[in-house]
């Protein structure tokens, strides 16, 4: 496996991303939301970074695919997530790729009260993209290469990897 980031690059720009998020969110509510289960590592290294009182809650987000091969509905599943109302929420993903996940998370979180949501990805991948989203924070962009590692998985191997490799055709 090649490694695209390699770890001490991962740490340096979480803590990059923490310092501006604190800056942003002074004196604000806020209330980070991680989607289940590629964004834990991301999520974990971040809040312990971030100099702010927070709240810290996790969705999941998946789409059942059945016997075909198109997606079929996003289901959301929200029962870890608390009182939301009025709270700045930062939502929190490993990877943009279509936007379609993130786009509709956004939507929920909106419907369910909150104030504001804004959103942070690990990685965001070129090329792959079919809805408009802009994310407000981006660790890193990357090309269209199937990833793993530090929470992005092929089929659930992969995710302790301290590092971001691109698996081999």
């Amino acid at each position: 496996m090649d490694v695209l980031i390699a770890a001490e690059r991962i740490d340096a720009r979480v803590r990059e991303l923490a310092a501006e998020i604190a800056r942003a969110y002074e004196g604000k509510p806020v209330t980070v939301v991680g989607i289940l289960t590629g964004c834990l590592m991301f999520t974990a290294d971040l809040i312990r970074r971030i100099d702010l009182p927070l709240r810290v809650a996790f969705i999941t987000a998946s789409s059942y695919r059945g016997e075909t091969t198109t997606s079929g509905r996003l289901e959301i599943r929200d029962e870890l997530l608390p009182d939301i109302s009025g709270r700045h929420i930062l939502l929190l993903d490993d990877i943009l790729d279509t936007g379609k996940t993130l786009t509709r998370v956004v939507a929920h979180l909106i419907d369910r009260g909150a104030a504001s949501v804004k959103v942070g990805v690990l990685l965001r991948k070129i090329g792959r993209q079919e809805v408009p989203f802009e994310p407000d924070y981006v660790g890193f962009t990357i090309p269209d290469k199937f990833v793993v590692g530090y929470g992005l998985d092929f089929n659930d191997e992969h995710r302790h990897l301290p590092f971001i490799g691109v698996i081999p055709h």
